[in-house]
């Protein structure tokens, strides 16, 4: 399992050149996500129903870090443990944090979640879990193990997306309109099989694991890309990911149109269209353990 921000388990295409390969475009994606969508999960952490700043959190599942130095910036005499299987992303990370300033206040611990006994985290004042809780085979057993980890009066926050970000308009590619809806749709099929509590309400699990939910909120992201290069760079990696997933589920002339768009040579590619936007929604529950 790698309980990584981007969800999209790819099978092997002509577009991969290895495992390696395969993880360093994963991790592009995440910081291109923690960049496009600073603004956003600025707001989600400064949601949170906190009584006081956190001392210590937890980041489960923290990638390359977009939630460690969002939670870094918003809380700035914080020290962040960040827990992800890769151990590319978390060197990644750190090399990051070294950029920041602030690689004093990180401590990264590599480890599967999934495993039925987690490594030593403290007792974290917050944790926060983006996009990986979905990931695990045993969220209930996850979820009762963070709420134990969790000091008194502590908060579990889970943040959630709703599926991968679209980028193109309905109507779009001009020849081929309905082509990312289709590759959407073709996704949430494959990944049904292999996630299947991607989409899940967490506030009960949260309740069954005795804490009390004192936040549900969803953020609905629409961004306006035209012009910006910095989001053709994220439509473009996603849909990359996005096609090596489902390449064997596409017809025919749908894998060739959506190769036309990611063929950055081609005068259809995505990287020359100018009416992009970043759609997406996020939805942050918390769930605060009792104070003793």
């Amino acid at each position: 399992m790698n309980p990584s921000h981007q969800h999209t388990h790819a099978h092997p295409s002509p577009h991969d050149h290895g495992p390696g390969h395969a993880e360093a475009d994963q991790a592009e994606i995440l910081d291109l996500d923690a960049e496009v969508l600073a603004e956003h999960i600025a707001s989600i952490t400064a949601s949170l129903p906190r009584r006081t700043d956190p001392h210590h959190i937890v980041d489960l599942g923290s990638g390359t870090g977009t939630g460690t130095f969002a939670l870094l910036d918003r809380f700035p005499t914080a020290h962040v443990t960040a827990v992800d299987v890769s151990g590319d992303h978390l060197e990644r990370l750190r090399t990051t944090a070294t950029v920041r300033g602030v690689q004093e206040r990180v401590r990264t611990v590599q480890a599967d979640l999934d495993e039925g006994t987690w490594p030593d985290l403290g007792s974290p004042d917050l944790i926060w879990a983006s996009a990986s809780m979905h990931h695990m085979t045993h969220p209930a057993r996850a979820v009762r193990a963070a709420a134990d980890a969790l000091a008194p009066g502590g908060l579990f926050a889970v943040v959630e997306l709703a599926g991968h970000p679209r980028f193109l308009p309905e109507d779009a590619p001009e020849d081929h309109p309905g082509l990312e809806e289709r590759v959407h749709g073709a996704v949430d099929r494959v990944q049904q099989e292999l996630m299947p509590h991607r989409g899940a309400d967490w506030g009960p699990l949260l309740g069954a694991a005795g804490l009390t939910l004192d936040l549900e909120r969803t953020v609905d992201i629409d961004i306006d890309g035209s012009g910006d290069e910095l989001i053709g760079r994220y439509a473009l990696g996603v849909l990359q990911r996005l096609r090596d997933a489902v390449a064997d589920q596409l017809s025919v002339e749908d894998l060739a149109a959506l190769d036309d768009l990611l063929d950055t040579g081609s005068p259809r590619s995505i990287l020359r269209r100018a009416d992009l936007r970043v759609r997406t929604e996020r939805t942050v529950w918390a769930g605060r353990r009792a104070d003793g």
